[in-house]
C-alpha cells in the first residue's frame, strides 16, 4: 500500500503541465478570458479562483491546426531564469512564487511550461535540485549539484547568484567562441558563392564573345572557361557537396567518438582559432572549478565536475588524471603540472591559491584573465579577417575578370 501511495505522489510530481482557456467574471462582474498552465482541469480552476476569478467555462487548449513549431529552449533561457530566481529570492520572494512571476513574465511558451512544471514539483515538496535533476537537457549534473549544496546549507539564493553569474560568464565565453569561428566560415561561404555566380551567370555571356573573334584565347581565359562550363554541368554536385558536408561532420561528431577526439585535438593545434580555443579551455577549467570549490563542495567531486565542463577531450583526459592523482593525496598544482596541457601562470595561481587557503578566489582571477585574452584574441581576429576577406574576394573577382577581359586586350594590341 505504502509503495503504491509513492508510486501516485510521484506521478502527481511529475504530471504534465496543461494549457487551458477560460473565460469567467472577477468579483465585480467584469467578464475576463485568458489562458492557464496547471496539471488539471480542477488545479486550474483552484488557481482562478484564488486570483479572484470567478470560472463560466474552462476547457483545454486546442493545438493550432498545423501543429505549430515548439519554441526551443536555448542555454541563454536558463541562464536570464536563473538570475531573474536569484534576484527574486535575494529579495525575499518566496520560491514558488518567485517561479509564477518569471513564468509570467516569458514569451518562450516552452520555457513558461518548463518553470511551471518545477514549480508543481516543488509546491509537490520536492526539493529544488531534484525537481531539475528531472530535466538533464536544460539543467545538467554541475547546475545541480551546486542547487543542492545551496538547499543543504541553507543559503539557496546565495548559491542561485553564483550560479546566474558562472552560467553568465559561460555563455558570454561561447559567444566569442561562436563569434571568432562563425566570422572566417562566413567569409569563405560569400566568397565561394561570389565565384559560382560569376562562373554560371557571367563567364558564359563572355564566352559567347569569344567565339567570334576567331583567335587563339590564353590559357588563363581557357582554363575558367572549362572551369565554367563544368560548373554549369555540376552545379547541383557543388550544391549538394556544401550542404552534406555540414551535416555528415555533424553526424560524425555525434555518433563516433574516435573522430570527435580527432577533431577536439586538431582545432587546439589550428592557427589563430587553436591559440582562443586552448585559452577559452582554461578560463572554463578554472571558472568551473572556482564555483564548485567555493559553494563547498569537495575539491575531487569539484574535478568530476570540471572534468565534464571543459569541453574538449584533451583537457577533459587530463582533469581525469588530475582527479586521480588527487584523490591519492597530490596537491592540485603538482597534478596539473604532470598534466603538461596547463600554462605555468594557470599552475602558479594555484600554487598561490593552495598554500593561502584562497584556491577559488585565485581560481576566478585565473578565469578572469584567460576569458579577457579570449575576448582580446576574438577582436584581433576580426581586425585580422577584414583585409584577409577583402583579399580573397578581390584576388577570385579580380580574377575572373581579369580572365576575362586578357583576350580583349590581347586583341587591341594587335589591331595597334
Amino acid at each position: 500500500m505504502a509503495t503504491k501511495a509513492a508510486k501516485k505522489t510521484q506521478k502527481a510530481q511529475v504530471a504534465k503541465i496543461v494549457q487551458y482557456e477560460y473565460h469567467g467574471v472577477d468579483k465585480k462582474g467584469k467578464k475576463l478570458k485568458g489562458d492557464i498552465s496547471a496539471p488539471s482541469i480542477t488545479v486550474a480552476k483552484a488557481e482562478l479562483r484564488r486570483q479572484g476569478v470567478i470560472t463560466k467555462r474552462i476547457k483545454k487548449k486546442p493545438k493550432p491546426l498545423f501543429g505549430g513549431k515548439q519554441q526551443k529552449i536555448t542555454p541563454s533561457d536558463v541562464c536570464i531564469f536563473t538570475r531573474q530566481l536569484a534576484t527574486m529570492m535575494k529579495s525575499g520572494v518566496p520560491l514558488v512564487q518567485a517561479f509564477e512571476i518569471t513564468a509570467e513574465g516569458l514569451e518562450n511558451q516552452s520555457m513558461r511550461k518548463l518553470l511551471l512544471e518545477l514549480k508543481t514539483e516543488v509546491e509537490g515538496g520536492n526539493s529544488l535540485e531534484n525537481a531539475l535533476r528531472r530535466h538533464p537537457k536544460y539543467f545538467d549534473d554541475l547546475f545541480c549539484s551546486l542547487v543542492g549544496a545551496g538547499e543543504q546549507a541553507g543559503a539557496l539564493e546565495t548559491m542561485l547568484d553564483r550560479v546566474a553569474t558562472y552560467q553568465e560568464k559561460s555563455e558570454a565565453l561561447k559567444m566569442k567562441i561562436k563569434k571568432a569561428m562563425k566570422y572566417p566560415i562566413a567569409v569563405v561561404c560569400v566568397a565561394l558563392i561570389v565565384t559560382v555566380i560569376l562562373l554560371v551567370k557571367v563567364v558564359p555571356t563572355f564566352e559567347e564573345l569569344f567565339e567570334g573573334f576567331g583567335a587563339e584565347l590564353p590559357a588563363f581565359t581557357k582554363f575558367v572557361m572549362s572551369l565554367s562550363e563544368w560548373m554549369q554541368a555540376n552545379w547541383y554536385m557543388v550544391i549538394g557537396f556544401f550542404i552534406a558536408v555540414p551535416f555528415t561532420i555533424k553526424y560524425c561528431l555525434r555518433k563516433f567518438p574516435g573522430f570527435r577526439d580527432a577533431v577536439d585535438k586538431g582545432m587546439l593545434k589550428a592557427p589563430v582559432v587553436g591559440d582562443i580555443l586552448f585559452k577559452s579551455t582554461i578560463a572554463r577549467f578554472a571558472r568551473t572549478l572556482a564555483t564548485t570549490f567555493a559553494a563547498g563542495v569537495p575539491l575531487v567531486e569539484a574535478l568530476e565536475s570540471v572534468e565534464g565542463a571543459t569541453g574538449n577531450i584533451v583537457y577533459k583526459r587530463a582533469v581525469a588524471n588530475i582527479r586521480e592523482e588527487v584523490a591519492s593525496g597530490t596537491q592540485l598544482q603538482f597534478a596539473m603540472r604532470q598534466t603538461g596541457v596547463f600554462p605555468s601562470m594557470a599552475i602558479q595561481m594555484t600554487a598561490i591559491g593552495e598554500e593561502s587557503g584562497a584556491l577559488d578566489a585565485m581560481l576566478e582571477k585565473v578565469a578572469t584573465y584567460y576569458e579577457d585574452e579570449v575576448d582580446n584574441a576574438v577582436d584581433g581576429l576580426t581586425s585580422l579577417m577584414e583585409p584577409i576577406i577583402m583579399s580573397v574576394l578581390g584576388v577570385l573577382v579580380g580574377g575572373l575578370i581579369i580572365a576575362m577581359y586578357l583576350p580583349i586586350f590581347q586583341m587591341g594590341k594587335a589591331v595597334g
